[in-house]
């Protein structure tokens, strides 16, 4: 049972009311933040009227605020925001049609807000990417009239500056209906239409440099333009069920794209055309196979069994695994295979991973899969082609072998220590000196190091090689 004195709702009812008032205004005293929501939360329980107010007089100031938002400063800006976005909610219980004009005045502001600020977290711009998806149900409930609604779509896309709206077609498709997308695919193409006018060489505004040299405001508006309208008119064509539609918005040299092939395939597919979506995934250049996607292979294999043509599908499957080691491909291949016959073909596959070409590859397979014996082989046996810069992989390898593989655990480190010293990475000095640490720790567990140094000679080594890095030296215990 919770002790009285315990922080919970419960135990504040108890404090009654007007206590619980004099608490509030004590605890928002000097605090903006807290003071808004207590007004907000006043307005809401005297009408959802004056709390559409409060929001709108929140928003305009947000709105015309210039100041620069620091990452400090962020936490209280995203609090505001979904404090604002919550209320929309609020009054959107009540009066629908109210709590979505609420809703385009929030959107509204993202470009504002998102480009005084410092988002680098994007909390920021999930509150805008939550309200967008929140346009779609209350478009609905509030029963928007399709075409005016396709025209604030309209708008709110020439508007799409940090792909804020990039969801807003599929969110609102419902509420627009075919009316609406039938309008709002009618403004696109009218704006994919209209000439560009470009301003004389003279007056030309450069807005930044590129490769190529200057990158010229009327440029960049151009492939806005034209990413705003291929963008549309894809969402368009899924809201519809169009496959060709989006089709027809992807060039003859984008279908060859791995990732475009994979969008056109899957399509097909799910549209009931196989040996369409059979051909869109040929149509790449499959003899560079280091480009070519998990997805594109994944795909290709739906396709080869919605085909009929399972042995197939089985065969690159394996293929695949070969290849890359992708676990997945394995495990799906595993799985179709008879009983017993999956255990033999296992071993077979750990043996292809010891000797695959990359042995960075092979140990993050092993690990993951996970086969810890074969991979403290690989890593004793391959030693020498293991580099230290791949710490993503050799970290967590580490970790997971040290408990019954102490040696390789230990090699992996001292790759990771060796790189670091060596090429003078002084951000990696502090996880280094954790790394020779954690070396000293499983020293003892190790009886035989074989043709690699006992832990005293490699520390000798360090300490005679790097003798002068005293920024290294000053993390090591």
């Amino acid at each position: 049972m919770a002790s009285r004195k315990t922080l919970n709702a419960k135990n504040l009812e108890s404090l009654g009311a007007e206590r619980l008032a004099e608490l509030l205004i004590e605890i928002s005293r000097g605090n903006a933040a807290a003071q808004r929501r207590l007004r907000l939360e006043l307005a809401g329980a005297a009408s959802p009227a004056d709390m559409a107010q409060e929001i709108r007089k929140r928003l305009t100031a947000i709105a015309r605020s210039r100041s620069f938002v620091d990452w400090h400063q962020r936490r209280a800006l995203v609090a505001d925001l979904e404090t604002q976005r919550r209320a929309i909610g609020q009054i959107a219980r009540s009066d629908a049609a109210e709590a979505l004009d609420l809703l385009w005045r929030f959107m509204a502001m993202a470009n504002s807000v998102l480009g005084r600020c410092d988002d680098s977290s994007g909390s920021v711009m999930a509150v805008f990417q939550t309200a967008c998806h929140d346009l779609g149900q209350i478009a609905t409930t509030a029963n928007a009239a399709p075409n005016v609604l396709a025209e604030q779509t309209y708008r709110a896309l020439i508007e799409n500056e940090y792909s804020q709206y990039d969801s807003l077609i599929e969110v609102l498709a419902p509420a627009l209906g075919t009316t609406g997308l039938d309008h709002l695919k009618l403004l696109i193409l009218k704006l994919s239409q209209e000439p560009q006018q470009k301003p004389r060489a003279e007056d030309r505004k450069v807005v930044g440099w590129g490769v190529g040299g200057p990158l010229y405001a009327d440029d960049l508006a151009e492939r806005h333009c034209s990413s705003v309208v291929r963008m549309a008119l894809e969402a368009i064509a899924d809201a519809q069920g169009d496959v060709d539609a989006f089709i027809a918005q992807q060039s003859e040299k984008s279908r060859g794209v791995p990732s475009v092939a994979v969008e056109i395939a899957y399509r097909l597919l799910a549209a009931g055309r196989a040996e369409e979506a059979w051909a869109a995934l040929n149509a790449i250049d499959q003899d560079r196979p280091g480009w070519i996607p998990f997805e594109w292979e994944q795909t290709r294999i739906e396709v080869l069994e919605a085909l009929g043509r399972v042995d197939e599908a089985q065969a690159f499957r394996w293929a695949c695994f070969e290849r890359s080691l992708s676990p997945e491909h394995l495990r799906s291949y595993l799985k179709r295979l008879p009983d017993f016959e999956d255990l033999e073909t296992e071993e077979r596959a750990l043996a292809h991973a010891l000797g695959h070409p990359s042995v960075h590859h092979a140990l993050g397979f092993l690990v993951s899969w996970p086969a810890l014996d074969q991979a403290a082989h690989l890593v004793l046996t391959r030693a020498d082609e293991i580099n230290g810069d791949f710490y993503e992989i050799l970290a967590p390898a580490a970790a997971a072998l040290e408990a019954k593989h102490p040696l390789a655990a230990t090699i992996l480190r001292r790759t990771l220590i060796d790189f670091a010293l060596e090429q003078n990475r002084t951000k990696r000095y502090q996880h280094a000196a954790r790394h020779l640490e954690e070396c000293q720790s499983l020293a003892d567990r190790i009886e035989d190091f074989g043709r690699f140094e006992a832990h005293e000679a490699y520390l000798r080594r360090l300490k005679t090689d790097h003798a002068r890095k005293s920024s290294f030296w000053s993390f090591v215990a």
